[in-house]
C-alpha cells in the first residue's frame, strides 16, 4: 500500500471498514476485532496510529515482529472458523506501521474461541445476541435461508390446497391428490413432516398472517411530500399470500396515479403519469427478494413528488446498484422464485429493473446497508411537469 494511500486512508479516521490500533498486546482482544470485520464486509485495522487523535505513533522493528505473530495465533486459534488474514509493513512519514486486512468471511458467522460472536457497528464492535441476526449472517454464507424455515405451528391444512392444485395440475400435467399432498410438498421444498415451511407459506397459505404475522405490505398515501404527516390520504396494510398482495400492491398504487391526455380524444381513459410495467416489475422484485428473515412489513408511500417502495434487506451477497443496473443478480430466495413465474409477473432472467428503468429512467435506487434497507424512489410525472422537465 502506498504512503499517499495510507494518509487518506488515516485522516478519513476511523469507520466501518478501518480500524487504528496504536499497540497489540491481546490475542483475544483483537481476534474479536478480526471475528467483526469477517462478519461485516472486511476491511482494515492499521497498528501503530493513536486511535483518539490518529497520530502516526510508528513501530519498533520488535514490536513489529511481535505483533505479526500475535495476529497469526489470533486469526488461526482465536478465530472459529479461522481466518486468513494479510499484513503489511509500510514507512510512513519514517515511521512503521502494520496494515491488517481481514477479509469477509466465507463461514459466518465466525466466533472467538468462547462462541462469542461480533459484528461490526461503525468504528466500533457489537456482541450478536439476536437469533434474527444470527440467521441472517447463516444465510449469507449459505447456511440457512429465511425461506426453508418450517414453520412449528402449521399444518398442511394451513394449505391452500384448491390453489396449490390448480397450480400443480397446470404445471406438472398431473392429477393432485390430498393423499399425496405431503409427498408434494417435500418434493418441492415448501414443507416437510406435515409442517409448512416459509416458501409454502407465503406461496400457498391460507390465513398467512397468522403463520407469519410480519409479512404484508404498509400502504400510505401522504398528502405532501412528507413522511412525518399524520394525516393520511388513505392508508392501509395488505394482506394475503404474495399474489394477493402483489395485486393490492399494485392496485393501491395505480388507483393513486394521475392520468394525461395525451393528444388522446377527450373520452380516453387518458395515459399514466407513470407506466404500469414500472410498479409490476418493482413489486415483484420487492416480494421476491426482500430479506425474510427481518420481520417488517415491505413499504408502499405515495407522496404529492414520487413514490417509494421500500424492502427489508440489503442487497444480496454483496450485489450493488450498479449491478442491478446493468441487469445482474443474486437471488435470495430461490424456492419463492422458482415458483413465481407461474404466480406472479416474473420472469427471473435479472431484468426486471432494466425494464422499469427503461420505461420510466427517474427512478433512484438506494442500498442502505446499515439500516438494512433497499429503498425506490420514482419521480411523479406531474412534478417534472410543474418543473418544465
Amino acid at each position: 500500500m502506498e504512503t499517499q494511500e495510507i494518509l487518506g486512508i488515516i485522516s478519513g479516521g476511523e469507520t466501518s471498514k478501518v480500524q487504528f490500533k496504536q499497540d497489540v498486546n491481546n490475542a483475544v482482544s483483537i481476534s474479536q476485532e478480526i471475528v467483526a470485520f469477517a462478519n461485516s464486509s472486511g476491511g482494515s485495522i492499521i497498528i501503530g496510529v493513536n486511535d483518539k487523535t490518529g497520530d502516526i505513533i510508528g513501530l519498533t522493528f520488535q514490536d513489529i515482529q511481535r505483533i505479526n505473530n500475535l495476529l497469526t495465533t489470533a486469526a488461526q486459534e482465536h478465530v472459529k472458523s479461522s481466518i486468513i488474514i494479510s499484513t503489511e509493513t509500510v514507512s510512513v512519514n519514517n515511521k512503521k506501521i502494520i496494515v491488517v486486512t481481514v477479509p469477509q468471511g466465507t463461514d459466518k458467522p465466525h466466533c472467538d474461541k468462547d462462541g462469542l460472536i461480533f459484528l461490526k457497528n461503525g468504528s466500533d464492535k457489537r456482541k450478536v445476541t439476536s437469533r434474527e441476526e444470527l440467521a441472517r449472517l447463516l444465510q449469507s454464507s449459505g447456511n440457512l435461508y429465511a425461506e426453508e424455515r418450517i414453520i412449528p405451528h402449521s399444518t398442511l391444512r394451513d394449505l391452500n390446497f384448491e390453489k396449490f392444485r390448480t397450480f400443480f395440475e397446470k404445471k406438472y400435467n398431473e392429477p393432485c391428490e390430498p393423499s399425496e399432498l405431503p409427498r408434494h410438498i417435500a418434493n418441492l421444498r415448501l414443507g416437510e413432516d406435515g409442517h409448512l415451511n416459509a416458501a409454502g407459506a407465503l406461496l400457498f397459505g391460507r390465513n398467512l398472517q397468522r403463520l407469519l404475522p410480519a409479512f404484508f405490505i404498509t400502504a400510505i398515501w401522504f398528502p405532501g411530500n412528507n413522511i412525518e404527516d399524520t394525516q393520511y390520504l388513505s392508508s392501509d396494510n395488505l394482506i394475503g399470500s404474495l399474489d394477493d398482495i402483489y395485486s393490492k400492491g399494485f392496485d393501491f398504487i395505480i388507483s393513486k396515479l394521475q392520468r394525461r391526455q395525451g393528444g388522446q380524444s377527450f373520452n380516453s381513459i387518458g395515459i399514466l403519469e407513470i407506466p404500469e410495467v414500472v410498479f409490476s416489475e418493482l413489486l415483484v422484485n420487492a416480494l421476491i427478494h426482500r430479506d425474510y428473515f427481518i420481520n417488517d412489513s415491505i413499504k408502499i408511500f405515495i407522496f404529492e413528488n414520487r413514490i417509494e417502495i421500500i424492502n427489508p434487506g440489503k442487497l444480496p451477497n454483496n450485489l450493488t446498484v450498479p449491478q442491478i443496473k446493468l441487469g445482474i443478480r443474486r437471488t435470495r430466495n430461490n424456492i419463492i422464485a422458482s415458483f413465481a413465474p407461474d404466480l406472479l409477473a416474473y420472469r427471473g432472467a435479472g431484468s426486471g429493473i432494466l425494464r422499469a428503468s427503461k420505461a420510466y429512467p427517474r427512478i433512484e435506487f438506494i442500498n442502505d446497508i446499515e439500516a438494512e434497507q433497499f429503498t425506490v424512489k420514482i419521480e411523479r410525472i406531474t412534478q417534472i411537469e410543474k418543473k418544465g422537465g
